[in-house]
């Protein structure tokens, strides 16, 4: 009985999009977050990756969420068969082009895409973000690096839902609240 308990439990704290499942709850930072929501990225009909994001108190308001600077999370759950590098920093340039955050992070953005790799399905990309320490981009599992400044964390996190996402569903599952 117990175990069913338990079982029915760890139901109840997970979100699950697309075969992916994930807490409800993370903690970075010492700070315990929320899951305010679960987007799905899809490109030509395929699914891509559920996109995650993770505050302290959830909310719709995407700009709120890229300009608050408390602790937060992103996260990229792969689901297609294999998104090559070349295909990776291809969309975060896409996505960087038309963001008004993105000015002066050149340096930072080029240190980011020297720590990306070709994804699988099945691998992951966690983005923390902690105020006075910066950015830590986690790769299927290994930390990366951080990089401190707290612009650099606004771009990526426009990238995601910002004013022009790489899909509507992407931000509008991130930004339920």
């Amino acid at each position: 009985m117990f175990a069913l308990l338990f079982a029915l439990q760890s139901f109840a704290d997970a979100a699950e999009l697309s075969g992916v499942n994930v807490p409800d709850t993370a903690t970075v930072g010492g700070q315990q977050l929320v899951l305010n929501g679960l987007g799905l990225r899809e490109k030509f009909f395929f699914d891509i990756y559920v996109g995650g994001l993770y505050l302290p108190s959830k909310t719709s308001d995407w700009k709120a969420a890229i300009e608050m600077d408390g602790a937060k999370r992103i996260t990229m759950n792969f689901v297609y068969s294999e998104v090559s590098l070349d295909k990776l920093l291809e969309a975060y340039k896409e996505g960087l082009e038309s963001n008004s955050y993105a000015a002066n992070q050149g340096a930072n953005f080029e240190k980011f895409f020297g720590w990306m790799e070709t994804m699988k399905s099945g691998d992951s990309m966690v983005f923390d973000y902690v105020p006075g320490t910066g950015t830590t981009v986690t790769v299927k599992g290994q930390v990366k690096g951080t990089i401190a400044d707290a612009d650099f964390m606004k771009a990526l996190w426009a990238v995601y839902i910002g004013d022009h996402p790489p899909t509507n569903a992407l931000k509008s599952g991130m930004m339920k609240g």
